[in-house]
């Protein structure tokens, strides 16, 4: 037998042996549901308003068209737990949230060995987003009450407290990668909800010029600072800030995915509409629905 021919038979009996030996097990891909899904975050997440109101505690305000719901409906998880709550801060990750209707437990007690998918949208109330936004109302176009409050001991407290705010996330991403070391994890950013042009929504929107821009910066910091965190800590980072560009409080109604301090969609005030729902599910799903 000539070298080649020799060289031929081996290759028969090697591709032979490796059919009888049983078929290559499928690679993880985008067609694979997750295992067991599991969403934590704050209104932004749970989206009160937006749709009709699911789970328990009813004071978490969850809606049935949340981002995470959009997200399960499409991924078609084996298991999919939505704990996000309204009023939630960090320290609500790990120790339980009173509401209005009763308590909601530690969010992270739903991150178990087994899970798989972890989104996270949490920070916006350590920093007091929401709060800020009720005391920079102003009448004033010159005046800027929220820049003014904030700076007045000569060091930014809102750049502090985003700081933080990142920070403590960082710590909840340690602790769920302690919890389900096999889960891919996707930090959420926050929507875009002020106007690029400061005076584009003079006097409608009731915040002078000067503090939109400061708190415009503010917002765009954060998310940065929560893209750092995710990658520091091996998560992953859902912009949903770019696709949610002039669609802020600001747009006409029938284009508004985040609600002004005089909701016009139904949306609770200052909250992601349906349609800021759907654009936030769709940047989750960008990253959730590709294998890394």
């Amino acid at each position: 037998m000539t070298t080649w021919a020799r060289i031929a038979a081996v290759t028969a009996l090697a591709v032979a042996a490796s059919a009888c030996g049983g078929e290559e097990k499928p690679r993880q891909g985008p067609e694979q549901p997750p295992g067991r899904y599991v969403a934590l975050g704050d209104s932004y997440t749970s989206a009160p308003a937006t749709g009709d109101a699911v789970g328990s505690p009813p004071g978490c305000d969850r809606s049935a068209n949340n981002y995470p719901r959009l997200v399960a409906a499409k991924l078609d998880p084996a298991e999919f737990v939505d704990v996000s709550c309204s009023g939630a801060t960090t320290e609500h990750l790990v120790s339980p949230q009173r509401t209005q209707d009763g308590t909601n437990p530690p969010q992270l007690n739903a991150v178990t060995a087994g899970t798989t998918l972890v989104t996270i949208g949490i920070g916006g109330n350590d920093v007091g987003l929401i709060g800020l936004a009720a005391r920079c109302r102003t009448r004033d176009p010159a005046a800027s009450p929220c820049r003014d409050q904030l700076t007045a001991s000569g060091r930014d407290e809102l750049r502090n407290r985003l700081d933080r705010a990142a920070a403590a996330v960082g710590g909840a991403l340690r602790q769920v990668t302690a919890r389900a070391p096999d889960a891919r994890v996707i930090v959420v950013g926050y929507p875009t909800i002020l106007p690029a042009d400061p005076d584009a929504c003079w006097p409608e929107l009731p915040y002078s010029p000067q503090d939109v821009a400061y708190l415009r910066q503010g917002l765009e910091r954060f998310n940065t600072i929560l893209a750092e965190q995710a990658r520091r800590h091996g998560a992953e980072f859902a912009d949903t800030a770019a696709p949610t560009r002039g669609h802020g409080m600001c747009a006409p109604p029938e284009d508004r995915w985040v609600e002004g301090p005089e909701p016009v969609t139904g949306a609770a005030p200052l909250h992601p509409t349906a349609r800021g729902e759907e654009a936030m599910a769709a940047a989750v799903l960008q990253l959730a629905g590709t294998t890394r």
